[in-house]
């Protein structure tokens, strides 16, 4: 197959490295040219404009930050064309990224319109696991346009849960599944503090109560991120912030009240405020909850070594 993907941030090029390894025709382009480069030298070809990079292409994978970025490259901007003008007939639109259920639906009506195949397969997993291969993966669409796809996708992920025909449903899946997210790192951001002021280890708390109560690889992996935050963050609080409001609208759309999330929305505007807005999704959070305990940190620490 010929195969294009477009957006190769902290996601998207651990992914497509995965996804190239199948052998295929690969085309790659990312608004920034020196990621391109650094596919090209493992054999991708690369393209100056994203409407270059899909016209021939059987498959075209996006993974782009936001419902404007990628609003952008599939309908176009003032600087370029977009790529739905391009596709040729029966081309599939696999969408990677986390976007709102209501530019999931146009995506799917606009595809539809011009004779192409819209996919939704939004994923869960850091950029460590997309490395990895292992990243799990929401699909959605006609089962005739995710047969052809399922082989690529698996290439990069350990699993896929096939939701619907519909696309959106994937997109409203993934939105819920980080809002547990955030509310897992919120809650064990404060139980961690309490543990720090109690004297206990927070590595031994983290590690006690996962073994005894939740036996969960994510509270250890996001446990383990907000005791020692990576150099190059994961996911940020800004988009994180994003993906709560997603799931905002979503909810508000179908009259459904978020109590919890617009707490967590308010918490991620305040870490913002404070200038974590880049700092890694669960350290920011972490930080934020120290912040918000009524002691510093660095204060505490001072006493705990004068006692």
């Amino acid at each position: 197959m010929r195969i294009a993907f477009l957006g190769l941030g902290k996601m998207g090029s651990p992914v497509a490295r995965t996804i190239l390894k199948s052998g295929h025709l690969f085309t790659v382009w990312n608004r920034t040219a020196e990621k391109t480069r650094e596919l090209a030298a493992d054999g991708a070809l690369p393209a100056d404009e994203a409407s270059d990079a899909v016209q021939d292409a059987d498959v075209v994978f996006t993974m782009l930050s936001n419902d404007a970025a990628v609003q952008a490259v599939t309908f176009g901007d003032a600087s370029s064309a977009g790529i739905l003008s391009r596709l040729k007939p029966g081309a599939v639109h696999v969408s990677l990224s986390t976007i709102s259920v209501a530019l999931s639906r146009r995506l799917t009506e606009e595809h539809a319109r011009t004779g192409g195949e819209f996919v939704a397969a939004p994923v869960f997993g850091r950029p460590t696991v997309a490395a990895e291969g292992k990243l799990w993966i929401v699909v959605a669409g006609k089962e005739s346009a995710i047969t052809r796809v399922r082989p690529l996708l698996e290439a990069t992920s350990r699993g896929l849960t096939v939701v619907s025909e519909e696309p959106w449903r994937a997109h409203a899946l993934k939105i819920g599944g980080n809002f547990l997210i955030t509310a897992m790192i919120e809650s064990l951001s404060e139980a961690m503090v309490y543990a720090e002021v109690q004297g206990i280890d927070p590595g031994l708390f983290l590690n006690t109560v996962n073994d005894a109560l939740f036996r969960s690889p994510f509270y250890e992996a996001y446990g383990k991120v907000m005791l020692n935050p990576p150099e190059q963050p994961g996911a940020t609080i800004a988009l994180g912030a994003k993906d709560m409001n997603l799931f905002r609208q979503a909810a508000g759309d179908a009259g459904t009240q978020t109590p919890l999330a617009d707490h967590f929305a308010a918490d991620l505007a305040r870490a913002e405020q404070a200038g974590l807005k880049d700092l890694d999704w669960a350290a920011g959070l972490y930080q934020l909850a120290w912040n918000g305990s009524g002691r510093r940190k660095e204060e505490f620490m001072n006493e705990q070594e004068h006692f």
